[in-house]
């Protein structure tokens, strides 16, 4: 079969300023058959992304490059052509769906201006008929009430509901080759079945290519065709999903492999209790639109609503649902940051229990130091203007602890040891850092001052796998080495199977099934955690033969 998409021994160097070089793709050849999904797998900086951003080009406009090597699309070489050649392709023949649809998106215009645009740029159609052509795109691509949604602004939708916006700006054009760039990263099991299955769809009904960038190996067994493995630039290993998953040739690949969380944690019944939540009801109060001249209503919303659990010294509690479930909430709660109705029991080792929902906020700050939270994204809760140093040792300094500024440095140092970072980097900034390093080092400007409980607010949903692993496995040892006590909020149900004591799952707000984690995986009781399972796990279940919700 004719390929659409061939790239042959293709390289790509990266020149600084002052004439360096820094070699990036190395010698990099795949092909695409017409209405195939080729998946592009690899770590975090192996060279996925600036493969997919070099067959658009789009390097070039905001970097000194120097490329050699072969792209040719529908017979059409790619690299030799002119920047209004180039352009006549992408968003027409070429689309691509970027990674994190909040940035993708401009925050200044509503959905429909920007579904317009690709309209009238590359089909020459009215504004009427791109305006038509928006709607049916939005409601084409599963977007609930299009007539309202279209003149919304990126903020008012949910995760969701971006990606779904993004696959309908990509898809205005019906272009034969789609590229995807981590389309589900942070998005929730159930959500990520749907923009799969969405996309499998679709693609049949175009009959379009897609080439799917990801590190979720799961995602890739149950969505692509061929793949190809990338390690440090180089591609190490291609061909059918199904023979690299069975009989992976590279050392590289198996690594890979082995990174997907497996097993199942063996029920720990821990110490004596340590928290009890009773009855625990959050709502917040949501403006609704202008129904009249001046006037507006309030609609309440039970974020969390009526939620009873207990947990143990030295265990795991593992907190699933789907996004909106009230799984962060909650645990805003627990610390004292949400107002709400109930009772937080916490049963520290002094053997005097505190009633914390009665606490001041005087009187709850000397617990603090003992109930600390991991944020979901790192990035934006490390301060850009701190040093690690300064941002480990913050705590020690609110709670007057450590004594010297001497002293303070050796717990810093002690706490970055922990976590297996090199304390001889605590003079530098976040932005330094990687990814995995970054949540690295969040973990340990919670540990250093000795919590008893950790909440962990999805900790590894934007790592590539082998990091994961490693920042599972330091956890694990964490926990051991210190007795700690974890939350673990997850929508990522292999990570959580391998790790959690008990299992919570919340939906709307509410518990709809708790026990003990491996019960519960076992033989789970409710339809919506069997529907949330059978997402995350049936993967032996090929999309195309499922129907699109």
């Amino acid at each position: 079969m004719a390929s659409l998409l061939t790239i042959d021994h293709f390289n790509l160097t990266f020149l600084g300023a002052e004439g360096d070089r820094s070699p990036v793709l190395h010698d990099i050849s795949l092909h695409i058959a017409p209405g195939e999904t080729h998946a592009l797998v690899g770590e975090s900086g192996s060279g996925k992304s600036v493969t997919a951003l070099s067959i658009l080009r789009l390097l070039e406009e905001t970097n000194q490059v120097h490329a050699s090597g072969s792209i040719v699309f529908e017979g059409q070489e790619l690299t030799t052509l002119d920047k209004q050649a180039i352009r006549a392709i992408r968003g027409n023949r070429i689309a691509m769906i970027f990674q994190e649809p909040m940035t993708s998106l401009n925050p200044v215009y509503t959905i429909g201006n920007q579904l317009i645009e690709p309209l009238l740029l590359h089909q020459g159609l009215s504004k009427a008929e791109a305006a038509a052509q928006a709607l049916y795109l939005l409601e084409r691509t599963g977007i609930d009430n299009p007539e309202y949604r279209i003149n919304c602004y990126p903020h008012q939708l949910s995760g969701g509901q971006r990606q779904r916006v993004i696959i309908a700006m990509a898809l205005a054009c019906r272009p034969t080759l789609l590229i995807a760039d981590e389309p589900t990263t942070a998005l929730d099991v159930t959500i990520q079945e749907q923009i799969l299955r969405l996309i499998k769809d679709i693609q049949a009904e175009y009959a379009m290519s897609v080439l799917l960038i990801t590190h979720d190996l799961p995602m890739v067994q149950k969505i692509a065709d061929t793949v190809s493995i990338m390690h440090r630039g180089r591609i190490v290993e291609q061909g059918a999903v199904s023979e690299i998953f069975s009989t992976p040739g590279e050392a590289y690949t198996r690594h890979l492999l082995a990174a997907v969380p497996q097993g199942v944690q063996q029920t720990r019944q821990g110490g004596p209790k340590l928290i009890e939540l009773r009855g625990i009801t959050c709502s917040f109060a949501m403006k609704t639109p202008w129904s009249g001249w001046l006037t507006r209503q309030k609609r309440i919303i039970k974020a969390v609503d009526d939620v009873s659990l207990s947990l143990n010294q030295g265990t795991t509690l593992g907190l699933v649902g789907e996004s909106g479930s009230g799984k962060s909430t909650l645990a805003l709660c627990l610390l004292g940051l949400n107002t709400f109705d109930g009772q937080v029991l916490y049963f520290p080792q002094t053997g005097v229990s505190h009633c914390l929902s009665d606490l001041t906020t005087r009187q709850f700050r000397p617990l603090r130091k003992e109930l600390q939270i991991v944020f979901q994204d790192p990035f934006s809760s490390l301060s850009p203007r701190m040093t690690i140093e300064q941002i480990v040792a913050e705590g020690l300094q609110v709670h007057g602890l450590g004594g010297t500024k001497e002293e303070r440095r050796t717990l810093v140092a002690q706490a970055l040891e922990d976590v297996e970072l090199d304390p001889g980097l605590a003079g530098r900034f976040p932005h330094e850092f990687s990814g995995g390093q970054r949540q690295r080092i969040a973990i340990a400007r919670a540990l250093i001052l000795r919590p008893k409980l950790l909440i962990l607010d999805e900790p590894t949903s934007a790592l590539d796998m082998t990091i994961q692993k490693q920042i599972l496995e330091l956890l694990k040892d964490l926990q051991q080495r210190y007795q700690l006590t974890y939350i673990f909020i997850t929508h990522d149900l292999r990570t959580v199977r391998s790790l959690a004591d008990q299992l919570a799952v919340m939906r709307q707000g509410r518990i709809v099934e708790a026990g003990p984690a491996a019960a519960v995986f076992a033989n789970p009781q409710q339809e919506y955690t069997r529907r949330l399972f059978d997402a995350a796990f049936h993967l032996n279940q090929r999309l195309e033969n499922r129907p699109c919700p």
